[in-house]
């Protein structure tokens, strides 16, 4: 008797071991398989009559690109890192937006590159401004994360660095397009009539969850169209215009940086998150309530370290794309 009794219990303990590893099997496959990215290409005013519909096309056909750049890492078990610099290379080699190939133009008729990118799990963080050769800021701020002891490099000694670390320099006319030179003049037209501040934001960013859990936010921008005197506006700056926190939320803004700058909005949101414990999509919200408060316009895209986004802005449009693990992208440009 005492054996059967015994046989029992060891048959009892099998089923129950068994059906928990499965359990816990499926958890962590589970786990392993959530990751998702958000990207923005700018906002500001986007007014469906004004875009025509090949316009259109090209704009999401674009943003779509750059997700599945991300995706095809992330999808790999790739770096959330990785995920961020490979969509938003994308989006600065495509002319229709404001980084890299598409910037605008300074006053004087050049060409001054921001961007910036952080890791989530670490704090580190790299970003470059005004650069004028370097074709995909993205990858010169992660190589200023990753190989300086810096955060920040500036115009020429940014370029510098670059030389030295192997980066693809182009010569300024790569980054002329037709029609961001004819916004130069229209800028140069207005200004002369009354002074006036530009609404259409063309930064773009990416956010990213990876299979490991980590989050990382990067920004790139050309500015905005007609900027004097060497301006840098938020999409460089570290709590600003990109911030990425594990505890908390990946960011990458875009908008009026100077508002953004004085309200240090990206790591506004995790702020909020961290010690009001507000969600990410309210924090997010608050966070450009703020920036309207102020006179500022513009948007931002956040994410948290279970995948839950947001993606709130105070124009009439912004940019905007997002793919999870099912590999199902949706993009979308107007309210």
């Amino acid at each position: 008797m005492a054996i059967e009794m015994i046989r029992l219990h060891i048959a009892t303990a099998l089923v129950w071991g068994l059906a928990w590893a499965s359990v816990s099997l499926a958890q962590e496959k589970e786990s392993k398989m959530k990751f998702a990215m958000v990207i923005h290409g700018g906002a500001g005013t986007i007014e469906r009559r004004e875009m025509t519909p090949e316009n259109e096309k090209a704009h999401r056909d674009g943003l779509e690109e750059a997700l599945k750049a991300g995706y095809s890492v992330l999808a790999r078990g790739g770096a959330s890192l990785d995920a961020v610099e490979a969509a938003i290379r994308v989006l600065e080699d495509n002319p229709l937006f404001n980084a890299g190939k598409g910037a605008v133009f300074t006053h004087e008729g050049t060409n001054e590159l921001d961007s910036s990118i952080m890791d989530g799990r670490t704090l580190n963080a790299g970003a470059v401004a005004a650069v004028t050769h370097v074709r995909n800021p993205i990858v010169l701020s992660r190589l200023v994360m990753d190989k300086s002891p810096h955060v920040l490099l500036v115009g020429a000694g940014a370029e510098a660095f670059a030389r030295e670390q192997g980066v693809e320099l182009v010569d300024e006319k790569y980054f002329y397009t037709d029609q961001r030179w004819q916004e130069l003049q229209k800028d140069k037209a207005k200004e002369k009539a009354r002074p006036a501040r530009d609404e259409e934001h063309g930064t773009v960013g990416a956010v990213a969850l990876d299979q490991a859990g980590n989050l990382a936010a990067g920004t790139s921008t050309g500015g905005t169209s007609n900027k004097r005197f060497g301006r840098v506006g938020d999409s460089p700056i570290i709590g600003a215009g990109t911030y990425a926190n594990n505890e908390t939320c990946a960011v990458s803004c875009t908008g009026d940086g100077e508002y953004f700058i004085r309200q240090t909005v990206a790591a506004d949101v995790s702020a909020l998150m961290k010690y009001k414990g507000l969600s990410v999509k309210e924090a997010a919200q608050a966070a450009i309530e703020k920036v309207g408060k102020l006179g500022g316009t513009g948007g931002l895209i956040a994410m948290d370290r279970k995948g839950n986004f947001a993606m709130p802005f105070n124009t009439s449009g912004m940019y905007r794309g997002w793919v999870g693990a099912n590999g199902k992208v949706s993009v979308e440009i107007y309210r």
